[in-house]
Order: structure tokens, then sequence, then C-alpha cells
């Protein structure tokens, strides 16, 4: 099992309340699904992103790779996440998408990710959500 660094519940907290209050900011008129994602770095900053949609929908961005690309274009690629944590304005169980947990794998091997789960709130490993994630390092 993979050890799961702690997250203390105010961080956590802190995280839910950014992607709650990014998620309005979502561009979501095709889904009327706004996401919103907080990402944590192991030097303490926290960025934030939300889904954005497009007419061709496969150009649509999810939150979380909103806020991971973010995060790059202002420190640069040697980031390292330490959790994320994904909020929605339906309240309906909504887990990072594999796409995003590819990314999230890619810039954080031991992240831990906070989402609305069927029955209620759930943390997990990025290693339970994205079994056998690779990187080119």
């Amino acid at each position: 099992m993979p050890k799961t660094p702690k997250i203390s519940a105010a961080v956590r907290r802190k995280l839910e309340t950014v992607a709650v209050n990014v998620m309005k900011n979502a561009h979501a008129p095709y889904s009327n699904f706004h996401v919103g994602a907080a990402i944590l770095l192991t030097n303490g900053k926290i960025f934030s992103g939300c889904n954005v949609e497009n007419a061709s929908y496969g150009m649509t961005n999810c939150a979380e790779r909103t806020a991971i690309f973010s995060a790059v274009a202002q420190l640069g690629p040697k980031i390292e996440i330490r959790a994320v944590a994904v909020a929605n304005d339906h309240g309906v169980a909504c887990s990072p998408c594999g796409a995003c947990r590819q990314v999230i794998y890619e810039f954080g091997p031991d992240a831990t990710v906070f989402f609305q789960g069927t029955h209620g709130p759930k943390r997990a490993h990025i290693t339970e959500l994205l079994p056998e994630g690779f990187r080119l390092q």
C-alpha cells in the first residue's frame, strides 16, 4: 500500500475552499457542470484551476490540469504536488479523470487527492487512482 503523506484537516479544508471558490469561474456552457481544483505543492504554494469547455469538446480542459499547468507556467516544470482537492457544483461523485490522474502523477507521484465520492468525501493516494502510473524521468 502506498504511503499517504499526512495532510492536516485544516490544510484539506483550505484546499477544498479554494477549489469551491475557483469553481465559480468555470466556463461550462455545454455540460453546465462546474469543477474547481486546488493543488498544494511541496513548497507550500497553492494553485487553483477550473474546467474550461469548448464547442470542440475535445479541446476542453479539466480543472485539475488547469491548476497544474498554471503552477508549471509560473514556477517551471520542477514542481512537486503534495495534494489535490476537487469540487463540483452538483455535489456528486467526481474523482479526477484518467488524463488528470496521469498529469497529477507526473508532478506528484506521492500526492493525496481529495474528492467527492459516491458516499461522501474521499481521500486517495494517486497510485490508488492510477495503478501503474508512469514517468519518463
